[in-house]
């Protein structure tokens, strides 16, 4: 199962590399079924992930001038501070049982996967159904974009995912921003969104550093792995394959979680 946990790591990188952050959905199921760690631990563990290899991403997009800071700036100020918050003062207060129903305990490891499975079948059916021009609303709302940073700082914070396909279509909705430009600049975004969440995490936690530094090498590898072979393949028909995939191990979660 570790060798597989290994080869999922580098699959995680690849899938950041062409598609952008939908593909760091995957880390946490990958550190709960492969490796063994606790759900909430694995939240912790992501967040340092996905920030990690979103910062790769983010520098290649720098380099290509494929990044508004104006916007990462506005947007992440509100998303930043949420995730912050949740990490180190909300996460810690959760008690790990919550609640029983007749025999069965509820615990908040529980409702950590039940509500990432249902995050993952979210970004499968936007992956698998979005189209490839999204439709531009006018104007720029700022209360609007301030409150949507607000919601993916939670989720980025409660379940330690990225939120890039949250991200994208509110930068190119909302913002105006061309999508090249949304992805770079969402992989900006994630990068400091999940590492300030990290950082909230610090003293919560022991943290195995040198098998996080691992993975995480693994999965930068792969990201550069992916960058390398985006001008041959098709990004739309593979975020297509990637996102049925993403919904079948959402299925598998829920299944389980809930009946296993």
């Amino acid at each position: 199962m570790v060798i597989l946990g290994y080869l999922a790591s580098l699959l995680i990188g690849i899938s950041l590399g062409l598609i952008g952050g939908g593909g760091s959905i995957l880390t946490v199921p990958v550190l709960v079924y492969l490796f063994g760690i606790t759900p909430v631990l694995a939240t912790s563990y992501s967040l340092f992930i996905v920030g990690s290899t979103s910062l790769i991403g983010a520098y290649g997009s720098y380099r290509k001038g494929e990044v508004s800071f104006y916007t990462a700036i506005l947007f992440g100020l509100s998303s930043i501070v949420t995730v912050f918050v949740t990490r180190k003062f909300i996460i810690p207060a959760i008690p790990e049982q919550l609640f029983t129903l007749g025999h069965f305990k509820v615990t908040w490891s529980f409702v950590t996967m039940i509500l990432f499975a249902i995050l993952m079948l979210a970004a499968a059916l936007s992956m698998i159904f979005s189209k490839t021009n999204e439709q531009v609303l006018p104007g720029k709302n700022l209360v609007r974009l301030i409150l949507y940073g607000v919601g993916i700082g939670l989720v980025t914070g409660l379940l330690g995912a990225g939120g890039g396909f949250l991200l994208i279509p509110a930068l190119v909705m909302l913002v105006k921003l061309p999508m090249k430009k949304a992805v770079g600049t969402s992989l900006f975004i994630i990068a400091f969104n999940s590492l300030s969440g990290f950082l909230g995490d610090l003293g919560h936690y022991r943290i195995d550093w040198f098998f996080l530094l691992k993975i995480t090498l693994i999965a930068v590898v792969g990201i550069v792995l992916g960058g390398l072979l985006v001008p041959r393949i098709q990004g739309r028909k593979l975020k297509i394959f990637f996102g049925w995939f993403v919904l079948l191990m959402a299925v598998y979660i829920l299944i389980h979680e809930i009946i296993l």
